[in-house]
């Protein structure tokens, strides 16, 4: 099938294209020069043309995904639709899968991955992916508290904890390696937690920045696409910020594989949002995003995500489990708590952010002071770390209070608690954001640090046809004043195009074919791979409820599987 998009506003910051009026082309599921005169033309006169949205980090699939869906049938009943051209779907916070696809397609995305994949039910996820229409998708494996890791690292092998990484990557069809709240975790499932990166795990001794070094370390030796995704210790904790700053700087002087091409970080940092708190308790509490905005814009190693606020009744849910507890105990709401064996543990616990609570008023400031302090739209993603800080079906209204101050004025002045104002610098910021800039932080920045941006998050010749057209015309809407046309038109394309099929057409969905599938197939030293397998297959008979070889996901599990390759030096 031949396309050709006439006539529309380009915005496509990778090939330095900033609102051209250009033809994108489309043939056998790729941009290409040209096409035929049989190619079907889409007019997109007076209105705007980026690729597919790319979301970096969200929680889309998975077991604690589904405990969320299924203990708040209050939030399913909040959000309901029968799709024309699909399935019915529900929830507002925690979409069944079928909607999570469709509501990413609605807004023009065409990839989103899931941030936190415990090893062990790594089949769940992608049971959950191969039902999430369109979108194509990846997860991250948990890393920061595995008995393995944490093993090898405190024995300073980290050629073993490589070649553990590699196999565990391949068994599960991860795509990167990710940290939540390092030690911690393995500390909640002893009843306790740890406090900043020098505070050991018990049993296994080894520190936070022992395990975020050697992961990183092991990254770069596998050539991994990503770098390192790393939540912090101590979210969620005033005062927290000083422990952001410390854990940033701990694999700062690790180079990137030049080998993985396309990124040159070592380090990148989700939800930062909540992890720039100052004060000592909730009284005291202020924003210090600006220190961490200044770290972010003076150090090269480093992307950031900032998961914001959005102001919502969501539904939170994190491989942090101590973390998931204070807010039960906190909030007084529903809570429940996992531990996935040998691996990591998790908590889901709704939580309401009010416009008129004190604390979350500031967590939103926090938010927003991230996006705007950060100099480099090349070091920060859009993220409301779905659906912790909210709902990924925000992200046209973050946009809109990006790209308008008065947007943000009117709700700091008129809706948020004065917290806002006293307790950090937003009521001073008056950046907007630009259609460029918006592009960076929803597509290209994403797709880049991702490892992807070869054929995501661009309109080059040779990229995936995926594009994304909009109701906004830039020669007569002004982002800061008609800032509900902004919303609007995020919220709901015009055209979006997955790989060359159209599957939105004026805001409804009217195909939903299946995603591709990413994840790292890499390649390490056979005999140092031998001895660690001896030495897994070995543990699993000693502490697994599941049998060694049942463990790995079968090929089957991906109908469009797409692996990525790596190689250990």
């Amino acid at each position: 099938m031949e396309y050709i998009i006439k006539n529309g506003f380009v915005y496509c910051p990778l090939n330095n294209v900033d609102g051209e009026k250009m033809d994108i082309c489309v043939r056998d599921g790729k941009i290409v020069e040209s096409v035929s005169d049989s190619a079907k033309v889409i007019d997109a006169s007076g209105k705007i043309v980026m690729p597919g949205g790319v979301d970096p980090h969200s929680h889309i699939a998975g077991a604690k995904v589904n405990v969320g869906r299924m203990y708040r049938p209050e939030d399913s009943r909040r959000d309901a639709e029968k799709f024309k051209a699909g399935r019915a779907g529900s929830g507002f916070s925690v979409p069944s899968t079928f909607m999570t696809g469709y509501r990413y397609a609605q807004m023009g995305y065409t990839t989103a991955m899931e941030a936190a994949m415990p090893p062990l039910l790594a089949r769940h996820t992608h049971e959950e992916f191969h039902d999430t229409p369109i979108i194509d998708h990846a997860a991250y494996p948990l890393f920061g508290n595995n008995w393995f890791v944490m093993e090898y690292l405190k024995e300073g092998d980290v050629d073993a904890c490589a070649a553990y990484a590699s196999w565990l990557l391949n068994a599960t069809k991860g795509y990167a390696i990710k940290i939540v709240n390092p030690a911690g975790t393995e500390a909640w499932g002893w009843g306790g937690n740890v406090h900043g990166i020098y505070d050991p795990a018990p049993y296994f001794d080894i520190t936070p920045a022992e395990i975020i070094k050697g992961l990183a370390e092991v990254n770069e030796k596998l050539q991994l696409p990503h770098s390192i995704h790393l939540h912090c210790n101590d979210l969620g904790h005033p005062g927290n910020y000083e422990t952001t700053l410390a854990s940033f700087d701990v694999p700062k002087n690790i180079k990137a594989n030049p080998a993985t091409g396309e990124r040159d970080t070592v380090l990148y940092a989700t939800h930062v949002q909540f992890h720039s708190y100052g004060g000592t308790t909730w009284r005291d509490f202020v924003s210090e995003a600006p220190k961490i905005a200044d770290y972010v814009n003076k150090n090269d190693h480093i992307v950031i995500d900032v998961g914001q606020i959005t102001l919502d009744e969501t539904t939170t849910m994190t491989a942090d489990g101590p973390m998931e507890y204070d807010l039960h105990s906190l909030n007084g709401l529903k809570w429940a708590n996992c531990d996935v064996e040998l691996e990591t543990g998790s908590g889901v616990v709704p939580f309401i952010y009010s416009a008129r609570a004190p604390v979350p008023a500031v967590q939103w400031a926090i938010g927003m002071e991230l996006f705007l302090l950060i100099d480099d739209p090349g070091k920060v993603c859009l993220t409301t770390d779905s659906p912790n800080a909210g709902p990924f079906t925000r992200y046209p209204r973050v946009i809109a209070w990006l790209m308008s101050n008065k947007y943000r004025m009117n709700l700091i002045e008129g809706e948020l608690h004065k917290w806002a104002q006293r307790k950090s610098t937003i009521a001073t910021v008056d950046r907007e954001y630009t259609f460029s800039e918006i592009a960076q932080i929803t597509r290209s920045t994403s797709a880049k640090v991702l490892g992807l941006s070869e054929t995501k998050g661009h309109l080059g010749v040779g990229a995936d046809a995926d594009i994304a057209v909009y109701n906004i015309n830039p020669e007569t809407v002004d982002p800061s004043v008609d800032y509900m046309a902004i919303e609007e038109g995020f919220s709901r394309a015009a055209y979006v195009l997955k790989d060359g099929e159209i599957v939105v057409k004026d805001g409804e969905v009217v195909a939903s074919p299946h995603g591709r599938t990413y994840w790292v197939d890499t390649q390490v030293d056979e005999s140092i791979y031998s001895e660690v397998l001896a030495n897994v297959e070995s543990k699993f008979k000693q502490y697994y409820s599941v049998n060694f070889a049942n463990y790995p996901v079968q090929d089957d599990y991906l109908p469009k599987s797409a692996p990525v390759k790596g190689v250990m030096l």
